[in-house]
């Protein structure tokens, strides 16, 4: 993973959402806000997907290029639509020091067969309520905050965007101000970027649990 101030990706993560330094809405920071925000990728049961790349533009202004990231699991529990209950699990690399504001990321459909490339933009709301203390407490009973993204990866290309929930609570489901997902011809960064360079084959129970079931199984 690397960090860069305000440089060369700027002009990247600015194709489809413009950013600026100051924010008219932002609020007053706690003094006990976490030094680590973390992002995870998910897909539902058996329709497997994996995210090659990430350009991340925080709320801060500071740039990330993540080649290497967590793995892309499906939620077992995640069959036919999305809910706000399951959770995609943490790993080492997916982190930054503020809340995202800006995300591109890079993905290997396995069940579509193909290369998508999305940008989403967090709103303004939405990084605030990350920022807030939350009512919720957490696990070991301290302060909650919502700072984890869950993104997750449907057939068709569909992305679906929450806020982690706190302790006990659901997941919180946002709407992002951007969110705009390619492929093909349109691609601009992810073209050539794949694991999959010879071609797509299904694997673990995808084929079994696919079979008999209409593409693109399920309402994402």
């Amino acid at each position: 993973m690397e960090i860069i101030r305000k440089v060369a990706l700027l002009s990247i993560l600015l194709i489809t959402a413009c950013h600026s330094a100051g924010n008219p809405n932002a609020i007053p920071l706690p003094k006990d806000l976490p030094t680590q925000w973390n992002f995870n990728f998910f897909t539902p049961r058996a329709l497997p997907a994996l995210v090659t790349f990430a350009a991340i533009l925080d709320a801060d202004g500071y740039n990330y290029r993540f080649n290497t990231l967590n793995s892309t699991p499906d939620l077992s529990n995640v069959i036919g639509e999305w809910n706000d209950i399951d959770r995609a699990p943490s790993g080492y690399w997916n982190h930054l020091e503020h809340p995202p504001k800006h995300i591109l990321f890079c993905w290997d459909s396995v069940i579509d067969k193909k290369v998508y490339e999305t940008h989403l933009t967090l709103s303004d709301a939405t990084i605030n309520k990350m920022r807030r203390p939350s009512e919720h407490k957490d696990y070991q009973g301290n302060i909650g905050y919502y700072d984890t993204i869950q993104i997750g990866l449907g057939p068709e290309g569909k992305v679906a965007v929450w806020l982690r929930g706190i302790g006990n609570e659901p997941n919180y489901r946002v709407r992002p101000s951007v969110l705009k997902t390619v492929s093909g011809e349109k691609l601009a960064l992810c073209k050539g970027i794949t694991k999959h360079p010879n071609g797509y084959k299904y694997y673990g129970d995808t084929s079994d649990f696919i079979k008999g079931k209409k593409y693109p199984y399920g309402n994402w």
